[in-house]
């Protein structure tokens, strides 16, 4: 494994924050601390303000008048989350960029840790999160239920419990920013694009102040994008339902003629005429079910399209010769 010398690196902090004028002033000193810890003087911190609609962007001001490594980019309105990340990543300019939360859920003194795994050559080095105080039943097992079905119908396996608390390499870094689709998860295009990946487990700790701004509404939806950005089976699903009625109304039908056609209903069952019809609209109901199914297929592979992804990723790291 190729490890990374200490000359020369920087690392960018990336942070995206949204109405955070409380939170992120008192995590600011534990974050300075677990960054020079792990790397000295040699970083930057990136602020990603998404719109914030208080004084988040006054006091990134005043903390950055007493270090200039502080940089504030301000979006022109909420994008969300998963956009001030991408902004963030691509005005990065370290050896490698790590993904933290402004409100202090994301312990700055594990940044050491994730820092020295990418020395060791990994170039992706995730958070996964253990517990999360506070954290609602809903969400808890909402986020099992999605991490369970997404897995079962996904090409690609998501990690439980990871979070955008991540590093990445600087050749991550360029390829991430070739990806132009809009509905993005970040943490998704990350781990669609593979690379060597190390693990750091934490404890997630409780917010310094307000609240979070991803209520359930928003999990959901997240949740919703990260289907439909990166699987394709809620297409596939209709025609597979199509073809299980099909089925068992064709069964059924077959079965009705038999028994009451041919056999003269030795069962003395007396279906109607009208359990017939309900039959037959199943069966038909299924047939026109296949059919969109067959069209999800040509949407899929519009989708795939559309999207833009690289057909493939070289790592150079595991290439020998290749310029």
């Amino acid at each position: 494994m190729q490890l990374i010398s200490d000359v020369h690196m920087k690392l960018s902090v990336v942070v995206p924050a949204y109405n955070e004028q409380e939170s992120f002033p008192s995590f600011y000193p534990k974050l300075v601390e677990g960054i020079k810890k792990a790397v000295g003087e040699s970083y930057e911190i990136l602020l990603v303000n998404d719109g914030s609609t208080d004084d988040t962007l006054q006091a990134v001001r005043a903390l950055a008048k007493q270090n200039k490594q502080l940089k504030c980019l301000g979006l022109s309105r909420n994008f969300g989350k998963e956009i001030a990340i991408t902004a963030g990543v691509q005005h990065a300019t370290g050896d490698a960029v790590l993904i933290i939360d402004a409100d202090g859920q994301h312990p700055a003194k594990l940044i050491k840790d994730f820092v020295d795994l990418w020395k060791d050559g990994y170039q992706v080095v995730v958070g996964i999160r253990k517990s999360n105080k506070k954290e609602g039943v809903i969400k808890r097992y909402g986020s099992k239920f999605f991490y369970k079905a997404f897995n079962a119908t996904s090409d690609i396996t998501l990690i439980p419990n990871a979070t955008d608390f991540r590093l990445i390499d600087r050749a991550v870094q360029k390829e991430f920013i070739k990806f132009t689709e809009r509905n993005r998860i970040a943490r998704g295009v990350i781990d669609w694009m593979g690379f060597k990946q190390a693990f750091v487990t934490f404890h997630a700790n409780k917010r310094i102040a307000g609240k979070a701004s991803y209520k359930f509404s928003k999990l959901f939806s997240l949740a919703l994008d990260s289907f439909i950005s990166l699987s394709v089976a809620p297409l596939y699903a209709i025609g597979y339902v199509g073809f299980f009625i099909t089925v068992c109304s064709l069964v059924l039908g077959l079965f009705v003629l038999v028994e009451q056609l041919i056999l003269s209903d030795p069962l003395g069952l007396r279906i109607t005429g009208t359990a017939m019809l309900v039959i037959l609209t199943l069966f038909l109901v299924g047939i026109i079910l296949i059919s969109q199914g067959l069209l999800a297929i040509y949407l899929s592979h519009i989708h795939s399209q559309t999207q833009d992804r690289p057909l493939f990723i070289v790592d150079m790291k595991n290439s020998v010769n290749i310029d």
